[in-house]
């Protein structure tokens, strides 16, 4: 069966929608977007031929609106849909109402995306077919001798609604806490729990399968170092199925084509397995759909994963299975997820507007013909980071020859990005990159433990950049201000006739330290810099200063927007804010205040005004950019204020409470 297809609507948002529409491009289609309000000026909505508006602001309200996404492509004349990743993309009554709508479906049949849509039941289907499980276990009736175990939401993944559990006084609230974000996230609470294979290994096979009974393997990947069990290094070929070697691959290969060729599968997907270091293996799950990391198996296989899911979606047979997808791939591909978060601080999710994201890139969408560095992003200078999605900035992709040099090559191009506006895990990534461990190969779902998010933090200006940064800001500063000025404009700042006390300008780092940068410019016109012994200024503008160390000269870019500075040079970068000269008596928060530390809704608060309450211990939970975050009490004390209610919609740096300390509340009483 051929169906035509002229004119395609992707119902998604951000790099998705972007990636789809450029294969869609390339293959002489029209394209047609739909957003929410707050996407309406969104790059995927200025890349497609036409947009349809989606009313409202959250994904309840638009992206997961079914019958509004049809309507659209119907009155924007699609005749086929692509459901990108999350949303609706494993949704089988949303795949089916495409269908009965006259519309090509651009994914696998409403009865397979059925069929692997509830993780109970796929294990169940997978278990019959042969593949290797793990086995179920019902919440209600676990004992202390099954944990570990982890809880999944059955309906979806992304790290959604999942939850470790290694005390049974814990599974509880665990189970309710998993429910809600399921609920949230999906639109369904059902979760589940399996036994929890500590540092065990994720790796996946991509699949892709036609109507003619034809299924590729094509490549394998190792998605093992998460955050919140969510994926943020992704590789082509797996480095554990190097390392084992043997039989693996092909066990794997035939594990996952076993797995789809039992339910029916046409187009692309994924199977999921959980490994450990021998090489054994057991289903995961199946996504339906598209995955995130994608581009590793596309640089190392040369196959454009979304072209065939459009040609397979026409009714064209897949032929041969290409001859890199069968060996893993040529060379080595690596993909991070820069988010816009903090990780040391609890991968803390950002929001705001993005002032400047300026990723060095070899291409955007696309194949790579030499090692080099592939952007796939939906976010431009001035996008907004909404608190009503997920806060990924872009995914950055190398390939290279070897392991090595990918990472080396990606490392590089992050570590030279400008990015502007908001925190992000950037030089968490570039740390990883060249981190022993992760060179090594030796990566598993538990390589971000908590000590080591510490060290991988660290900041990649290293100590003392502050000091330099602030100066070369301060100088920049005092460059523009003469540029600017009206009143004698060739004389330099602060420049006096006879000798006088230092320029002071005063910055605040990001970890909230003060710093003070001191120099005055002498009758020569030099610049003396009292605090940077053996650094000489070579020329400063408002835009650029450069200095030089040891007879080391860089260049340090300045761009400053309200009251931020960013300090940019080859390798790293500082972002300082302009201390105020005179504090705001209403800026200052009475002592104990609990602060909102992201944007987002108040879904639970488990105490009241009057109650005492011990550090550690969990006062309220929020939801922001589909995740949920628990608020606990800083230290020993009593609850004097509560300043939220369920249902309250929070901005960065809102009031929660007020814990007064205990000693004060007891001399009080």
């Amino acid at each position: 069966m051929s169906n035509a297809i002229t004119s395609v609507l992707v119902a998604n948002r951000g790099e998705i929608a972007s990636r789809v529409f450029a294969t869609c491009v390339s293959m002489g289609l029209n394209t047609v977007a739909v957003y929410s309000d707050p996407d309406a000026d969104a790059p995927h909505v200025r890349a497609a031929d036409a947009a349809v508006r989606l009313p409202g602001s959250t994904s309840a309200e638009t992206y997961l609106r079914g019958d509004e996404i049809i309507a659209a492509a119907q009155t924007a004349g699609a005749d086929a849909i692509h459901p990108g990743y999350g949303f609706l993309s494993e949704n089988a009554e949303f795949a089916q109402a495409v269908s009965d709508a006259g519309l090509t479906w651009i994914g696998p049949p409403p009865a397979a995306i059925r069929a692997m849509g509830s993780k109970v039941n796929a294990k169940a289907l997978m278990d019959e077919a042969g593949v290797p499980v793990l086995k179920d276990i019902d919440p209600e009736s676990v004992t202390a001798d099954e944990l570990p175990l982890l809880i999944k939401a059955s309906a979806g993944g992304g790290g959604r609604g999942m939850r470790i559990v290694r005390d049974l006084a814990e599974l509880s609230d665990a189970v309710a806490a998993a429910r809600r974000e399921a609920e949230s996230a999906f639109g369904d609470p059902t979760v589940f729990c399996e036994p929890y294979v500590e540092r065990g290994h994720h790796i996946e096979v991509q699949v892709m399968a036609d109507d003619h009974g034809e299924v590729w393997a094509v490549g394998e990947r190792e998605c093992s170092i998460q955050r919140r069990h969510q994926k943020v290094v992704e590789e082509a070929p797996a480095p554990l199925v190097e390392r084992v070697g043997g039989d693996m691959r092909e066990r794997l290969f035939a594990a996952a084509r076993k797995a789809v060729e039992s339910i029916g599968y046409r187009g692309a997907g994924t199977v999921e397995f959980l490994a450990d270091e021998n090489g054994k293996f057991f289903f995961l799950e199946t996504n339906t759909r598209l995955q995130v990391e994608h581009p590793v198996t596309e640089l190392t296989t040369g196959v454009d994963l979304v072209e065939w899911q459009l040609r397979v979606a026409m009714g064209e047979p897949l032929g041969e299975a290409p001859v890199a997808a069968a060996a893993g791939g040529f060379g080595h591909s690596i993909e991070v997820r820069l988010y816009a978060e903090d990780p040391a601080h609890d991968w803390q999710p950002q929001s705001g507007r993005v002032v400047r994201i300026d990723l060095p890139a070899t291409t955007r969408f696309g194949l790579l013909e030499r090692p080099g560095v592939r952007v796939d992003s939906g976010i431009t200078d001035g996008s907004e980071i909404s608190t009503f999605y997920d806060p990924m900035l872009a995914k950055v992709i190398s390939w290279a020859p070897d392991r090595a040099q990918a990472a080396a090559i990606l490392a590089r191009a992050l570590s030279d990005a400008r990015i502007h506006g908001l925190v992000t895990n950037r030089d968490m990534l570039v740390n990883t990159l060249r981190e022993k461990d992760f060179l090594a190969g030796h990566t598993d779902t538990g390589y971000l433990s908590e000590e080591r998010v510490g060290e991988l933090s660290a900041p990649l200006a290293g100590e003392g950049a502050d000091l330099v940064a602030a100066t070369a800001a301060a100088l920049a500063q005092s460059a523009r201000n003469r540029a600017t000025a009206t009143a004698v404009p060739a004389a330099p700042s602060g420049w006096r006739n006879l000798a006088s006390d230092y320029q002071r300008k005063t910055y605040v780092a990001a970890d909230g330290a003060e710093i003070v940068a001191r120099y005055r410019v002498a009758r020569d016109g030099s610049v003396e810099l009292p605090d940077l012994d053996g650094v000489t200024v070579e020329s400063v503008t408002p835009d650029v200063v450069v200095l030089t160390r040891a007879g080391v000269v860089r260049r340090y870019q300045v761009s400053t927007v309200g009251d931020q500075v960013f300090v940019d040079w080859p390798g790293a970068s500082v972002t300082l804010t302009r201390a105020p000269r005179f504090i705001d008596p209403a800026a200052v928060q009475r002592p104990g205040s609990l602060l909102a530390p992201m944007p987002g809704s108040v879904i639970r608060v488990a105490v009241a005004e009057g109650d005492r309450v011990t550090a550690g211990q969990p006062l309220l939970w929020l939801e922001a950019m589909k995740m949920e975050h628990t608020i606990s009490a800083p230290s020993d004390g009593v609850v004097s204020v509560l300043a939220v209610e369920e249902g309250r919609q929070l901005a960065v740096g809102d009031v929660l409470a007020v814990i007064d300390d205990d000693a004060e509340s007891r001399s009080v009483e």
